[in-house]
C-alpha cells in the first residue's frame, strides 16, 4: 500500500503532438504538477517585471490617466521660478518700504550685507510679520499726527519743491519727455559709462538689481522727495549711504529688460507723487 501511494504522489503527466495521419510523434513533453506551478509562476513574474519597465522606462507612461506628461513638468518648473521671482519682489518693496521708514525717523537703515548675512542662517531670524504690520500702523499714526499739527522733529526748513535747487543728475539729451499717463519719467540718452549723480541731498534708501530696470538706486531727501535712477551699468553707493548733491552715485548702462539703448531713466516724485523733472531740473 505504501509503494502504491508513493507512485500516486510522484505521478509523472506527458504532452505529446502526433501527426494526426501517420501517427507519428512529433513532439513530447514530461512535466509534473510542482513543474507546471514553478513555470506557471516565473512567466507570470517575467510578465509583471516586463510590463512594469515598459510602464516606467518609455513615453508610454504618459499614457496613464492622470500621470504629468513633459509639458506639465514644464509648466510646474516655470511656475516654481515664478513665485520665487515675485518673492524676491515683495522682499525688495519690504526692504524699500523699510529703509523708507527709518529715513523719515532718522533711524539707520538696514544694511544689505547684514539681510544677506540673516538670509543665509536660519529662517527664525526673519522679522515677525505681525510685528511689522504694527510698527507700520504706528508709522502711519505718527505721520499723521504731524501732518494734523504741523509738528517736525527733524530741526530742517520745509521749503517748496519750487525753491530747492536740483543737480542735474546728467547732462544728455531727453529721449522721451514726461507723460504723467503713460511715461510719468524722463529717459536722457547719454553713452555708456557716464556719470550719473544725486540730483539732492540724502540718503540711499535702495540700491540693487531689477530684471525690468537692471541695477537702480533710490534716494530719499527731505522735503518728502525721492529720486530713482535706474538701468545703470553699475551702482557706486549702497543703501544707507549719505549722498550729497552732485555727488557721482552710479554709471549709465543699458541693463534690464525694459531698455532699448543707453540711457538714464531718471523719475522724481514729490509726496507721493510724480512730477515732471524738467520743470525743475536743466539738463
Amino acid at each position: 500500500m505504501a509503494h502504491r501511494s508513493r507512485e500516486k504522489k510522484s505521478r509523472t503527466f506527458r504532452l505529446a503532438f502526433i501527426d494526426d495521419k501517420t501517427h507519428e510523434h512529433l513532439v513530447s513533453i514530461h512535466f509534473t504538477r510542482t513543474s507546471i506551478f514553478v513555470t506557471a509562476v516565473t512567466v507570470l513574474v517575467v510578465l509583471c517585471a516586463a510590463i512594469f519597465s515598459i510602464i516606467a522606462y518609455t513615453p508610454v507612461r504618459t499614457f496613464i490617466p492622470g500621470y504629468p506628461d513633459a509639458r506639465s513638468k514644464r509648466a510646474a518648473i516655470q511656475n516654481a521660478i515664478t513665485i520665487d521671482s515675485l518673492e524676491n519682489v515683495i522682499f525688495r518693496w519690504e526692504l524699500y518700504s523699510e529703509n523708507l521708514r527709518r529715513a523719515v525717523e532718522g533711524e539707520e537703515p538696514i544694511k544689505i550685507d547684514s539681510l544677506i548675512k540673516a538670509q543665509s542662517g536660519s529662517r527664525s531670524e526673519t522679522a515677525d510679520m505681525d510685528a511689522i504690520a504694527r510698527q507700520d500702523s504706528m508709522l502711519r499714526e505718527h505721520v499723521k499726527e504731524e501732518e494734523q499739527f504741523g509738528i517736525t522733529d527733524r530741526g530742517r526748513r520745509d521749503l517748496p519743491i519750487e525753491g530747492l535747487h536740483f543737480f542735474a543728475p546728467l547732462k544728455g539729451v531727453i529721449s522721451q519727455g514726461y507723460d504723467p499717463a503713460i511715461h510719468p519719467y524722463i529717459d536722457i540718452a547719454a553713452p555708456e559709462g557716464s556719470v550719473v549723480k544725486a540730483t539732492l541731498d540724502g540718503t540711499v534708501i535702495f540700491a540693487g538689481w531689477s530684471d525690468e530696470a537692471g541695477h537702480t538706486i533710490q534716494i530719499q531727501h527731505d522735503g518728502d522727495i525721492v529720486s530713482i535712477y535706474k538701468h545703470n551699468e553699475k551702482l557706486l553707493k549702497k543703501a544707507g549711504d549719505k549722498v550729497t548733491a552732485g555727488s557721482p552715485i552710479a554709471l549709465v548702462g543699458n541693463t534690464g529688460e525694459l531698455t532699448t539703448g543707453d540711457h538714464l531713466h531718471f523719475e522724481l516724485w514729490h509726496k507721493g507723487q510724480t512730477v515732471d523733472p524738467a520743470l525743475y531740473i536743466k539738463f
